[in-house]
Protein backbone atom coordinates (compact mmCIF):
# COMPACT_ATOMS: atom_id res chain seq x y z
CA UNK A 1 0.00 0.00 0.00
CA UNK A 2 0.74 3.65 -0.22
CA UNK A 3 2.50 5.57 2.47
CA UNK A 4 -0.54 7.88 3.91
CA UNK A 5 0.10 11.69 4.00
CA UNK A 6 -1.62 13.52 6.74
CA UNK A 7 -1.93 17.33 7.46
CA UNK A 8 -2.06 18.77 10.90
CA UNK A 9 -5.42 18.98 12.20
CA UNK A 10 -6.47 15.78 10.36
CA UNK A 11 -8.53 13.82 12.73
CA UNK A 12 -8.74 10.25 11.85
CA UNK A 13 -12.20 8.32 12.48
CA UNK A 14 -12.06 6.55 15.40
CA UNK A 15 -12.94 3.33 14.11
CA UNK A 16 -9.40 3.28 11.72
CA UNK A 17 -7.30 0.63 12.61
CA UNK A 18 -3.68 1.73 12.38
CA UNK A 19 -2.72 0.04 9.07
CA UNK A 20 -5.87 1.49 7.35
CA UNK A 21 -4.88 4.84 4.90
CA UNK A 22 -6.96 7.44 6.00
CA UNK A 23 -8.01 10.83 4.67
CA UNK A 24 -10.36 13.56 4.81
CA UNK A 25 -11.44 12.79 1.31
CA UNK A 26 -11.38 10.13 -0.82
CA UNK A 27 -11.77 11.23 -4.55
CA UNK A 28 -12.20 8.21 -6.81
CA UNK A 29 -11.05 8.58 -11.00
CA UNK A 30 -8.21 10.99 -11.89
CA UNK A 31 -9.86 13.13 -15.19
CA UNK A 32 -11.00 16.44 -14.61
CA UNK A 33 -13.27 16.56 -12.16
CA UNK A 34 -11.78 14.47 -9.57
CA UNK A 35 -8.62 16.49 -10.70
CA UNK A 36 -10.03 20.17 -10.11
CA UNK A 37 -11.87 18.67 -6.35
CA UNK A 38 -8.74 17.23 -4.84
CA UNK A 39 -6.50 20.20 -5.87
CA UNK A 40 -9.43 22.60 -4.03
CA UNK A 41 -9.70 20.40 -0.68
CA UNK A 42 -5.80 19.76 -0.70
CA UNK A 43 -5.19 23.75 -1.37
CA UNK A 44 -7.81 24.21 1.42
CA UNK A 45 -5.90 22.29 3.94
CA UNK A 46 -7.28 18.92 4.05
CA UNK A 47 -5.55 15.78 3.05
CA UNK A 48 -6.92 14.12 -0.15
CA UNK A 49 -6.78 10.97 -1.68
CA UNK A 50 -7.01 10.65 -5.60
CA UNK A 51 -7.55 7.01 -6.65
CA UNK A 52 -7.40 6.19 -10.42
CA UNK A 53 -8.02 3.14 -11.56
CA UNK A 54 -5.25 3.37 -14.96
CA UNK A 55 -2.14 3.21 -14.80
CA UNK A 56 -0.19 5.97 -14.56
CA UNK A 57 1.65 5.55 -17.75
CA UNK A 58 -1.41 5.59 -19.83
CA UNK A 59 -1.52 8.52 -21.58
CA UNK A 60 -5.55 10.34 -22.02
CA UNK A 61 -5.70 11.28 -25.94
CA UNK A 62 -8.95 11.24 -26.81
CA UNK A 63 -11.67 12.91 -24.87
CA UNK A 64 -13.28 16.22 -24.66
CA UNK A 65 -11.90 19.52 -26.72
CA UNK A 66 -13.78 22.59 -26.31
CA UNK A 67 -13.56 24.26 -22.87
CA UNK A 68 -16.75 26.80 -22.51
CA UNK A 69 -15.71 30.08 -20.81
CA UNK A 70 -17.49 29.37 -17.71
CA UNK A 71 -15.19 26.39 -16.84
CA UNK A 72 -12.32 28.80 -18.01
CA UNK A 73 -13.47 31.26 -15.23
CA UNK A 74 -13.61 28.93 -12.82
CA UNK A 75 -9.97 27.74 -14.00
CA UNK A 76 -9.37 31.72 -13.19
CA UNK A 77 -10.01 31.23 -10.44
CA UNK A 78 -7.31 28.97 -8.97
CA UNK A 79 -4.93 30.95 -11.68
CA UNK A 80 -4.77 28.40 -14.30
CA UNK A 81 -6.43 29.50 -17.66
CA UNK A 82 -4.62 32.03 -18.98
CA UNK A 83 -1.82 29.09 -19.41
CA UNK A 84 -4.59 26.95 -20.79
CA UNK A 85 -5.59 29.90 -23.07
CA UNK A 86 -2.21 30.28 -24.57
CA UNK A 87 -1.81 26.83 -25.69
CA UNK A 88 -5.22 26.51 -27.49
CA UNK A 89 -7.40 28.04 -29.88
CA UNK A 90 -10.03 30.31 -29.70
CA UNK A 91 -13.14 29.90 -31.27
CA UNK A 92 -15.24 32.89 -31.65
CA UNK A 93 -17.97 30.95 -33.25
CA UNK A 94 -19.95 27.52 -32.62
CA UNK A 95 -21.86 25.43 -34.72
CA UNK A 96 -24.99 23.30 -33.73
CA UNK A 97 -27.58 21.49 -35.75
CA UNK A 98 -28.09 22.58 -39.24
CA UNK A 99 -26.80 26.32 -40.20
CA UNK A 100 -27.26 27.25 -36.36
CA UNK A 101 -24.31 29.30 -34.90
CA UNK A 102 -23.98 30.51 -31.48
CA UNK A 103 -21.85 34.12 -30.85
CA UNK A 104 -19.26 33.27 -27.94
CA UNK A 105 -18.47 36.97 -28.48
CA UNK A 106 -21.57 38.03 -26.75
CA UNK A 107 -20.51 36.79 -23.44
CA UNK A 108 -19.69 38.84 -20.68
CA UNK A 109 -16.57 37.13 -19.42
CA UNK A 110 -12.97 37.91 -20.00
CA UNK A 111 -13.02 34.58 -22.08
CA UNK A 112 -15.72 35.16 -24.76
CA UNK A 113 -14.48 32.31 -26.75
CA UNK A 114 -14.44 28.31 -26.90
CA UNK A 115 -11.29 27.46 -26.38
CA UNK A 116 -10.21 23.95 -27.90
CA UNK A 117 -7.73 22.30 -26.50
CA UNK A 118 -7.41 18.71 -25.99
CA UNK A 119 -8.52 17.50 -22.70
CA UNK A 120 -5.20 16.05 -21.88
CA UNK A 121 -3.78 19.93 -21.12
CA UNK A 122 -6.66 20.28 -18.87
CA UNK A 123 -5.80 17.39 -17.03
CA UNK A 124 -1.91 18.29 -16.87
CA UNK A 125 -2.20 21.93 -15.26
CA UNK A 126 -4.65 20.57 -12.65
CA UNK A 127 -2.61 17.28 -12.24
CA UNK A 128 0.17 19.62 -11.31
CA UNK A 129 -1.87 21.73 -9.31
CA UNK A 130 -3.38 19.16 -7.46
CA UNK A 131 0.25 17.65 -6.38
CA UNK A 132 1.87 21.10 -5.42
CA UNK A 133 -1.12 21.34 -3.18
CA UNK A 134 -0.61 17.98 -1.57
CA UNK A 135 -2.79 15.48 -2.60
CA UNK A 136 -1.50 11.53 -2.48
CA UNK A 137 -1.84 9.94 -6.43
CA UNK A 138 -2.80 6.07 -6.01
CA UNK A 139 -2.54 5.05 -9.59
CA UNK A 140 -3.32 1.02 -10.40
CA UNK A 141 -6.14 1.11 -7.38
CA UNK A 142 -9.35 -0.66 -8.33
CA UNK A 143 -11.91 0.39 -5.82
CA UNK A 144 -14.06 -3.01 -5.22
CA UNK A 145 -16.75 -1.70 -3.10
CA UNK A 146 -17.50 1.16 -0.30
CA UNK A 147 -19.18 0.74 3.41
CA UNK A 148 -20.35 3.87 5.11
CA UNK A 149 -21.49 4.57 8.69
CA UNK A 150 -21.85 7.63 10.73
CA UNK A 151 -17.63 7.98 11.03
CA UNK A 152 -16.83 7.84 7.72
CA UNK A 153 -16.41 5.93 4.44
CA UNK A 154 -14.65 2.95 4.00
CA UNK A 155 -13.06 1.91 0.34
CA UNK A 156 -12.02 -1.50 -0.16
CA UNK A 157 -9.57 -1.85 -3.29
CA UNK A 158 -7.08 -3.84 -5.06
CA UNK A 159 -3.65 -2.51 -6.54
CA UNK A 160 -0.38 -4.02 -6.94
CA UNK A 161 -0.01 -4.91 -3.47
CA UNK A 162 -3.21 -6.95 -3.38
CA UNK A 163 -6.31 -6.35 -1.66
CA UNK A 164 -6.64 -2.99 1.05
CA UNK A 165 -8.74 -0.52 2.15
CA UNK A 166 -8.69 3.05 2.72
CA UNK A 167 -10.86 4.88 5.17
CA UNK A 168 -12.07 8.62 4.57
CA UNK A 169 -14.77 11.23 5.89
CA UNK A 170 -16.46 11.42 2.37
CA UNK A 171 -15.76 9.93 -0.48
CA UNK A 172 -16.38 11.50 -4.15
CA UNK A 173 -16.99 9.32 -7.16
CA UNK A 174 -15.68 10.99 -10.47
CA UNK A 175 -14.84 7.59 -12.17
CA UNK A 176 -16.83 8.05 -15.09
CA UNK A 177 -19.76 6.78 -16.86
CA UNK A 178 -19.86 3.12 -15.66
CA UNK A 179 -18.74 4.58 -11.89
CA UNK A 180 -18.11 1.61 -9.02
CA UNK A 181 -18.56 4.14 -6.53
CA UNK A 182 -22.01 4.64 -8.00
CA UNK A 183 -22.81 0.88 -8.26
CA UNK A 184 -21.18 0.42 -5.04
CA UNK A 185 -24.18 2.40 -3.18
CA UNK A 186 -26.94 1.32 -4.93
CA UNK A 187 -27.73 3.97 -6.95
CA UNK A 188 -29.64 3.69 -10.71
CA UNK A 189 -28.57 5.47 -13.35
CA UNK A 190 -31.82 5.63 -15.73
CA UNK A 191 -31.52 6.67 -19.36
CA UNK A 192 -31.09 5.23 -22.59
CA UNK A 193 -29.43 4.73 -25.64
CA UNK A 194 -29.74 8.34 -28.06
CA UNK A 195 -27.14 7.21 -30.97
CA UNK A 196 -25.75 3.94 -31.78
CA UNK A 197 -22.51 3.18 -34.03
CA UNK A 198 -20.77 6.49 -33.97
CA UNK A 199 -17.21 6.68 -34.66
CA UNK A 200 -14.10 8.03 -33.18
CA UNK A 201 -11.04 8.77 -34.51
CA UNK A 202 -7.46 11.05 -34.23
CA UNK A 203 -6.20 11.29 -37.43
CA UNK A 204 -3.46 13.33 -39.45
CA UNK A 205 -5.08 15.89 -42.61
CA UNK A 206 -3.68 16.52 -45.76
CA UNK A 207 -5.55 19.69 -45.71
CA UNK A 208 -6.27 22.43 -42.61
CA UNK A 209 -9.85 22.39 -42.37
CA UNK A 210 -11.00 26.11 -42.37
CA UNK A 211 -11.58 25.99 -38.69
CA UNK A 212 -9.67 24.48 -35.67
CA UNK A 213 -13.21 23.07 -34.88
CA UNK A 214 -15.50 22.22 -37.98
CA UNK A 215 -19.38 20.57 -37.71
CA UNK A 216 -21.52 20.22 -40.23
CA UNK A 217 -24.45 17.35 -41.12
CA UNK A 218 -26.17 15.82 -44.26
CA UNK A 219 -29.63 14.38 -43.93
CA UNK A 220 -27.59 11.34 -43.40
CA UNK A 221 -24.37 12.02 -41.35
CA UNK A 222 -22.55 14.40 -39.47
CA UNK A 223 -19.58 14.59 -38.86
CA UNK A 224 -16.86 17.38 -36.77
CA UNK A 225 -13.06 17.89 -36.57
CA UNK A 226 -11.66 19.29 -34.23
CA UNK A 227 -7.62 19.98 -33.76
CA UNK A 228 -5.48 18.80 -30.85
CA UNK A 229 -3.13 21.62 -31.98
CA UNK A 230 -0.06 20.08 -32.74
CA UNK A 231 -0.86 18.65 -36.25
CA UNK A 232 -3.29 15.65 -35.13
CA UNK A 233 -7.20 16.04 -35.21
CA UNK A 234 -10.11 14.30 -33.56
CA UNK A 235 -12.95 13.02 -35.96
CA UNK A 236 -16.33 12.12 -34.41
CA UNK A 237 -19.12 10.47 -36.90
CA UNK A 238 -22.26 8.76 -37.30
CA UNK A 239 -23.67 7.24 -40.98
CA UNK A 240 -27.28 6.39 -40.64
CA UNK A 241 -26.55 3.40 -43.27
CA UNK A 242 -23.41 2.02 -41.47
CA UNK A 243 -24.71 1.18 -37.84
CA UNK A 244 -22.52 -1.52 -35.95
CA UNK A 245 -22.34 -2.97 -32.74
CA UNK A 246 -19.87 -0.70 -30.65
CA UNK A 247 -17.70 -3.70 -30.40
CA UNK A 248 -17.61 -4.34 -34.22
CA UNK A 249 -13.79 -3.37 -35.71
CA UNK A 250 -13.86 0.04 -37.53
CA UNK A 251 -12.34 0.61 -40.78
CA UNK A 252 -10.35 3.67 -41.50
CA UNK A 253 -12.51 3.72 -44.42
CA UNK A 254 -15.54 4.02 -42.84
CA UNK A 255 -13.89 7.57 -40.98
CA UNK A 256 -12.83 8.98 -44.43
CA UNK A 257 -16.46 8.29 -45.71
CA UNK A 258 -18.52 10.03 -42.83
CA UNK A 259 -16.49 12.79 -43.35
CA UNK A 260 -17.03 12.93 -46.69
CA UNK A 261 -20.82 12.78 -46.46
CA UNK A 262 -21.37 14.99 -43.82
CA UNK A 263 -18.56 17.47 -44.25
CA UNK A 264 -18.19 17.14 -48.05
CA UNK A 265 -14.46 16.29 -48.31
CA UNK A 266 -12.13 14.67 -45.96
CA UNK A 267 -9.16 16.88 -45.90
CA UNK A 268 -6.87 14.01 -46.61
CA UNK A 269 -7.15 11.92 -43.78
CA UNK A 270 -4.05 10.08 -42.97
CA UNK A 271 -2.40 7.87 -40.41
CA UNK A 272 -5.02 7.20 -37.40
CA UNK A 273 -3.25 6.94 -34.62
CA UNK A 274 -6.60 5.71 -33.14
CA UNK A 275 -10.26 4.57 -34.05
CA UNK A 276 -13.28 3.41 -31.85
CA UNK A 277 -17.20 2.69 -32.07
CA UNK A 278 -19.30 4.07 -29.40
CA UNK A 279 -22.62 5.33 -28.45
CA UNK A 280 -23.62 7.92 -26.71
CA UNK A 281 -25.99 7.89 -24.03
CA UNK A 282 -28.53 10.41 -22.06
CA UNK A 283 -28.13 9.31 -18.28
CA UNK A 284 -28.67 10.76 -14.67
CA UNK A 285 -28.16 9.59 -11.27
CA UNK A 286 -31.31 10.40 -9.65
CA UNK A 287 -29.41 11.67 -6.70
CA UNK A 288 -25.61 13.05 -6.41
CA UNK A 289 -25.56 12.23 -2.39
CA UNK A 290 -25.53 9.03 -0.64
CA UNK A 291 -24.66 9.50 2.97
CA UNK A 292 -21.10 10.36 2.69
CA UNK A 293 -20.66 9.80 -0.92
CA UNK A 294 -20.98 11.85 -4.06
CA UNK A 295 -20.93 11.69 -7.49
CA UNK A 296 -19.80 14.24 -10.23
CA UNK A 297 -19.06 14.51 -13.74
CA UNK A 298 -19.60 11.47 -15.26
CA UNK A 299 -20.48 9.30 -12.72
CA UNK A 300 -23.50 11.38 -12.00
CA UNK A 301 -24.25 12.14 -15.81
CA UNK A 302 -23.60 11.80 -19.27
CA UNK A 303 -25.04 13.13 -22.72
CA UNK A 304 -24.48 13.52 -25.92
CA UNK A 305 -21.06 15.49 -27.10
CA UNK A 306 -23.23 18.15 -28.85
CA UNK A 307 -21.80 21.28 -27.66
CA UNK A 308 -18.98 20.06 -26.47
CA UNK A 309 -20.34 20.28 -22.51
CA UNK A 310 -19.51 16.97 -20.98
CA UNK A 311 -16.31 18.06 -19.54
CA UNK A 312 -17.04 21.18 -18.72
CA UNK A 313 -20.13 20.50 -16.20
CA UNK A 314 -17.81 17.76 -14.32
CA UNK A 315 -15.48 20.57 -14.02
CA UNK A 316 -18.59 22.55 -12.52
CA UNK A 317 -19.63 19.85 -10.44
CA UNK A 318 -16.47 19.67 -8.52
CA UNK A 319 -16.49 23.71 -7.99
CA UNK A 320 -19.82 23.35 -6.61
CA UNK A 321 -18.93 20.72 -3.78
CA UNK A 322 -15.12 21.30 -2.90
CA UNK A 323 -15.62 24.22 -1.11
CA UNK A 324 -18.77 22.94 0.56
CA UNK A 325 -17.07 19.55 1.87
CA UNK A 326 -13.68 22.02 2.69
CA UNK A 327 -16.25 24.10 5.10
CA UNK A 328 -17.64 21.29 6.58
CA UNK A 329 -14.62 18.99 7.31
CA UNK A 330 -13.00 22.52 8.87
CA UNK A 331 -15.67 23.06 11.01
CA UNK A 332 -17.44 25.94 9.52
CA UNK A 333 -20.67 24.93 8.30
CA UNK A 334 -23.03 21.89 9.47
CA UNK A 335 -23.01 18.79 7.15
CA UNK A 336 -27.06 20.01 5.85
CA UNK A 337 -24.47 22.77 3.94
CA UNK A 338 -23.87 19.59 1.64
CA UNK A 339 -27.36 18.91 0.60
CA UNK A 340 -27.07 22.15 -1.54
CA UNK A 341 -25.00 20.40 -4.21
CA UNK A 342 -27.70 18.21 -4.74
CA UNK A 343 -30.49 20.82 -4.87
CA UNK A 344 -28.21 23.02 -7.25
CA UNK A 345 -26.42 20.72 -9.70
CA UNK A 346 -28.79 18.01 -10.34
CA UNK A 347 -31.23 20.26 -12.06
CA UNK A 348 -27.92 22.18 -14.45
CA UNK A 349 -27.00 18.52 -14.70
CA UNK A 350 -31.20 17.74 -16.34
CA UNK A 351 -30.91 21.07 -18.60
CA UNK A 352 -27.76 19.96 -20.22
CA UNK A 353 -29.17 16.62 -20.98
CA UNK A 354 -32.23 17.80 -22.67
CA UNK A 355 -29.84 20.70 -24.47
CA UNK A 356 -27.71 18.49 -26.08
CA UNK A 357 -30.26 16.10 -26.76
CA UNK A 358 -32.57 18.32 -28.47
CA UNK A 359 -29.42 19.28 -30.83
CA UNK A 360 -28.67 15.68 -32.00
CA UNK A 361 -32.46 15.22 -32.27
CA UNK A 362 -32.23 18.09 -34.42
CA UNK A 363 -29.73 17.11 -36.85
CA UNK A 364 -30.84 13.68 -37.42
CA UNK A 365 -34.37 14.98 -38.69
CA UNK A 366 -34.60 13.42 -42.23
CA UNK A 367 -38.07 14.34 -43.03
CA UNK A 368 -38.75 17.14 -45.42
CA UNK A 369 -41.25 18.96 -42.25
CA UNK A 370 -38.43 17.99 -39.96
CA UNK A 371 -35.35 19.32 -42.15
CA UNK A 372 -37.92 23.14 -42.26
CA UNK A 373 -38.01 22.88 -38.22
CA UNK A 374 -34.62 22.67 -38.44
CA UNK A 375 -34.09 25.69 -40.88
CA UNK A 376 -36.53 27.40 -39.06
CA UNK A 377 -34.87 26.99 -35.72
CA UNK A 378 -31.35 27.87 -36.84
CA UNK A 379 -32.74 31.25 -38.59
CA UNK A 380 -34.16 31.87 -35.11
CA UNK A 381 -30.96 31.44 -33.03
CA UNK A 382 -28.82 33.05 -35.51
CA UNK A 383 -31.05 36.41 -36.08
CA UNK A 384 -33.29 36.58 -32.34
CA UNK A 385 -30.85 38.39 -29.84
CA UNK A 386 -32.55 37.34 -26.90
CA UNK A 387 -32.24 33.30 -27.77
CA UNK A 388 -29.31 33.51 -29.16
CA UNK A 389 -27.99 34.74 -25.84
CA UNK A 390 -30.24 32.64 -24.14
CA UNK A 391 -28.53 29.52 -26.26
CA UNK A 392 -24.64 30.36 -25.81
CA UNK A 393 -25.32 31.06 -22.31
CA UNK A 394 -26.80 27.63 -21.21
CA UNK A 395 -23.97 25.86 -23.29
CA UNK A 396 -21.12 28.33 -22.12
CA UNK A 397 -22.84 28.01 -18.77
CA UNK A 398 -22.46 31.32 -18.02
CA UNK A 399 -26.23 31.77 -17.70
CA UNK A 400 -26.39 28.80 -15.04
CA UNK A 401 -27.43 30.23 -11.79
CA UNK A 402 -28.69 28.43 -8.76
CA UNK A 403 -31.83 28.73 -6.41
CA UNK A 404 -32.30 31.65 -3.86
CA UNK A 405 -34.87 31.58 -0.93
CA UNK A 406 -37.89 33.67 -1.57
CA UNK A 407 -37.44 37.42 -0.83
CA UNK A 408 -33.61 37.13 -1.67
CA UNK A 409 -32.08 40.29 -3.52
CA UNK A 410 -32.27 39.44 -7.56
CA UNK A 411 -28.49 38.93 -8.19
CA UNK A 412 -28.65 35.84 -5.15
CA UNK A 413 -27.76 32.23 -7.06
CA UNK A 414 -25.95 34.01 -10.14
CA UNK A 415 -22.85 34.11 -11.35
CA UNK A 416 -20.74 36.99 -10.38
CA UNK A 417 -18.96 38.56 -13.31
CA UNK A 418 -15.19 39.02 -13.20
CA UNK A 419 -15.87 42.94 -11.85
CA UNK A 420 -13.03 45.57 -10.88
CA UNK A 421 -12.00 46.28 -7.80
CA UNK A 422 -10.82 49.77 -6.47
CA UNK A 423 -7.38 48.41 -5.74
CA UNK A 424 -6.94 47.80 -9.85
CA UNK A 425 -7.52 44.00 -8.95
CA UNK A 426 -10.34 41.47 -10.20
CA UNK A 427 -12.89 39.31 -8.40
CA UNK A 428 -11.71 36.26 -10.04
CA UNK A 429 -7.92 36.88 -8.34
CA UNK A 430 -9.25 37.08 -5.61
CA UNK A 431 -11.35 33.71 -5.38
CA UNK A 432 -7.78 32.37 -5.92
CA UNK A 433 -7.43 32.39 -2.09
CA UNK A 434 -10.66 30.03 -1.65
CA UNK A 435 -12.65 32.65 0.62
CA UNK A 436 -15.99 34.25 -0.22
CA UNK A 437 -15.22 37.89 -0.86
CA UNK A 438 -17.56 40.81 0.01
CA UNK A 439 -17.67 43.73 -2.28
CA UNK A 440 -18.80 46.71 -0.56
CA UNK A 441 -19.47 50.48 -1.97
CA UNK A 442 -15.91 52.48 -1.68
CA UNK A 443 -15.50 53.92 1.74
CA UNK A 444 -18.09 52.03 3.45
CA UNK A 445 -17.05 48.37 4.17
CA UNK A 446 -19.24 46.96 7.07
CA UNK A 447 -17.92 46.84 10.48
CA UNK A 448 -18.09 43.12 11.41
CA UNK A 449 -15.42 42.52 14.09
CA UNK A 450 -12.38 41.06 14.39
CA UNK A 451 -10.68 39.72 11.10
CA UNK A 452 -10.63 36.32 9.83
CA UNK A 453 -9.37 34.75 6.61
CA UNK A 454 -12.35 33.42 5.64
CA UNK A 455 -14.15 36.67 3.92
CA UNK A 456 -11.96 39.04 1.68
CA UNK A 457 -13.17 42.48 1.57
CA UNK A 458 -12.67 44.75 -1.71
CA UNK A 459 -14.57 47.80 -2.94
CA UNK A 460 -15.89 48.29 -6.10
CA UNK A 461 -13.64 50.50 -8.65
CA UNK A 462 -17.33 51.86 -9.52
CA UNK A 463 -19.66 54.48 -7.67
CA UNK A 464 -22.29 50.69 -7.00
CA UNK A 465 -23.99 51.14 -4.07
CA UNK A 466 -24.92 47.33 -3.92
CA UNK A 467 -23.15 45.38 -1.64
CA UNK A 468 -22.56 41.75 -2.22
CA UNK A 469 -21.24 38.26 -0.74
CA UNK A 470 -19.94 35.79 -3.44
CA UNK A 471 -18.93 32.28 -2.67
CA UNK A 472 -15.74 30.36 -3.46
CA UNK A 473 -16.81 29.06 -6.76
CA UNK A 474 -17.99 32.91 -8.26
CA UNK A 475 -21.90 32.32 -7.27
CA UNK A 476 -23.84 35.38 -5.58
CA UNK A 477 -24.84 34.08 -1.66
CA UNK A 478 -26.53 37.53 -0.78
CA UNK A 479 -26.51 41.12 -1.97
CA UNK A 480 -28.45 44.21 -0.56
CA UNK A 481 -28.95 47.87 -2.32
CA UNK A 482 -29.65 49.23 1.37
CA UNK A 483 -27.74 52.21 2.56
CA UNK A 484 -28.37 52.71 5.67
CA UNK A 485 -25.73 50.81 7.79
CA UNK A 486 -28.06 49.49 10.47
CA UNK A 487 -30.23 47.59 7.61
CA UNK A 488 -27.21 46.19 5.78
CA UNK A 489 -25.12 45.11 8.44
CA UNK A 490 -27.74 43.22 10.55
CA UNK A 491 -28.54 41.24 6.86
CA UNK A 492 -25.01 40.73 6.43
CA UNK A 493 -24.41 39.54 9.56
CA UNK A 494 -27.35 36.71 9.00
CA UNK A 495 -25.67 35.99 5.84
CA UNK A 496 -22.23 35.27 7.37
CA UNK A 497 -23.66 33.45 9.84
CA UNK A 498 -25.63 31.05 7.27
CA UNK A 499 -22.68 30.66 5.04
CA UNK A 500 -19.54 30.74 6.57
CA UNK A 501 -20.11 30.29 10.28
CA UNK A 502 -21.00 32.51 13.41
CA UNK A 503 -18.83 35.18 14.81
CA UNK A 504 -17.19 35.41 11.47
CA UNK A 505 -15.44 38.48 9.86
CA UNK A 506 -14.00 40.03 6.66
CA UNK A 507 -10.72 40.60 6.06
CA UNK A 508 -8.81 42.72 3.36
CA UNK A 509 -7.50 41.57 0.45
CA UNK A 510 -3.78 42.60 0.09
CA UNK A 511 -3.43 45.49 -1.76
CA UNK A 512 -7.49 46.50 -1.12
CA UNK A 513 -7.91 49.96 -0.38
CA UNK A 514 -10.60 48.85 1.52
CA UNK A 515 -10.65 48.85 5.35
CA UNK A 516 -12.10 46.62 7.87
CA UNK A 517 -13.52 48.27 10.48
CA UNK A 518 -14.10 46.65 13.85
CA UNK A 519 -17.31 45.68 15.58
CA UNK A 520 -18.71 48.06 18.44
Amino acid sequence: MTETHRKPGTTPSPQTTPDLETADVIVVGAGPTGLLLAGDLAEAGLSVTLLERRPATLSNLTRALAVHARSLEQLDARGLADELVAGGHRLTSLGLFGSAVLAPAQLPTRFPFVLITPQFEVERLLERRARQAGVTFRYDSEVLGVDQDADGVTIRLRDGDGIGSAHASYVVGTDGARSTVRQAVGLPFPGKTIIRSMLLADVRLAQEPPSPFTVSASPDAFALIGSFGDGWYRVIGWNRHAQADDRAAVDFAEIREVARLALGTDYGMHDPRWISRFHSDERQAPQYRVGRVFLAGDAAHVHSPAGGQGMNVGLQDAANLSWKLAAVLKGHSPDTLLDSYQTERHPVGKTVLRSSGAMVRLALLRSAPGRALRGFLAQAVNHVRPLSRRAIGTVSGIAVSYPAERGAHPLTGHRAPDVRLADGSRLYELLRRGAFVLIAPAGDTAALGPATDRVLTASWASDRRTALLVRPDGYIAWATDATRPADRDAALRTALAHWTGTGIAPTAAPGSNSAVKQAS
